[in-house]
């Protein structure tokens, strides 16, 4: 099969491409932050930005992709260890946060350093920590490769790779990352019913975790303490970091819930592993308001959380490793 025939068939089928019967607004979300018919949404756009996403030709040493952190089958993050790793095995500080339902977030990042979707590459990008490229490289890096002028072209009517088209291609493609149909969401749509269990552990949340948590996004997105000491090593002070307001130290974004067993280990600086240690953290009694809860009230509340997992997005083949790099690599 020619590299032509082959473009043709990626661009073909990503034009008719159906998002697993999900819309871009589920009918039980809000009205998203980012307007999204302001956007221009194209499925040929977002099929490029899907290759750029998985491509390390982003990275200085062509080792490193946005999936290196953001893996689909994690909910868009990371398992295999506390904190993300990038470019020669650096090790940052943070746990690598799940990406999905980003239309919907005023701002990104931990401590909220980057207000616009179509920016957030750039950080990465240019990280000495994670993909220690400049934007300038990957720019010429795309323009020599002999595929990527075909690409963009395709979708966007112009074979210079841009700064812009670069940028959009990848917010194009994340934008898509709307994760909406766990059984919390079958539930909505009345398709499904709570358990007893299920049940129990709902009200508890909405007792105890809406305000921060808030469904169906299951974040207000705010920031918080979480209520964890300093790590010394680390010296993570939060969104004091952007900011330089004291009142933010130690301040992080509120995550989602949503695919809570998919995107372990959890909080800011992954030092928990399971839902159970997350919990014993919050109930602890030192902490200023600590959740009160049994043994028994406990087992509800993640049998609640476990219906916040949606398969369906885990393993759609749409986010997945693109077969175009498959055959051009």
């Amino acid at each position: 099969m020619n590299r032509n025939y082959c473009l043709a068939l990626v661009f073909a089928l990503a034009s008719c491409m159906a998002y697993q019967g999900v819309r871009l607004r589920p009918a039980h979300f809000p009205e998203p932050i980012m307007r999204l018919k302001h956007t221009k949404l194209n499925a040929k756009r977002a099929e490029l930005g899907r290759i750029l996403f998985y491509d390390p030709i982003l990275s200085a040493n062509n080792s490193i992709s946005c999936a290196s952190c953001h893996t689909s089958y994690n909910a868009f993050a990371h398992t295999d260890h506390r904190l993300s790793h990038g470019i020669h095995d650096s090790i940052g500080t943070r746990n690598a946060p799940a990406l999905m339902n980003l239309a919907w977030q005023h701002s990104f990042m931990w401590d909220g350093a980057i207000q616009r979707l179509d920016a957030q590459a750039l950080a990465p990008i240019e990280s000495p920590v994670e993909m220690g490229s400049k934007l300038s490289e990957v720019l010429k890096k795309l323009q020599d490769s002999g595929y990527y002028p075909q690409l963009f072209y395709k979708a966007y009517k112009d074979s210079i790779v841009s700064t812009r088209h670069l940028l959009d291609a990848l917010m194009q493609f994340q934008l898509r990352l709307i994760s909406a149909n766990a059984k919390y969401d079958s539930v909505q749509r009345s398709e499904a019913v709570f358990t007893e269990q299920e049940k129990k552990g709902y009200l508890l949340f909405k007792k105890n975790c809406n305000v921060c948590h808030t469904e169906p996004l299951f974040s207000n997105f705010s920031f918080q303490r979480n209520g964890l000491p300093l790590d010394h090593h680390l010296k993570d002070f939060g969104r004091f970091l952007t900011t330089a307001q004291p009142t933010d130290s130690l301040l992080f974004k509120v995550p989602s819930l949503r695919n809570l067993s998919y995107s372990y280990p959890y909080m800011h600086d992954g030092r928990f592993k399971t839902l159970y240690q997350v919990l014993g953290h919050y109930t602890k009694a030192n902490l200023p308001n600590p959740i009160l809860l049994t043994s028994e009230e406990k087992v509800n509340l993640i049998a609640f959380l476990l219906t916040l997992n949606d398969k369906h997005f885990i393993f759609d083949r749409n986010f997945s490793y693109p077969p175009y790099l498959l055959k051009n690599k």
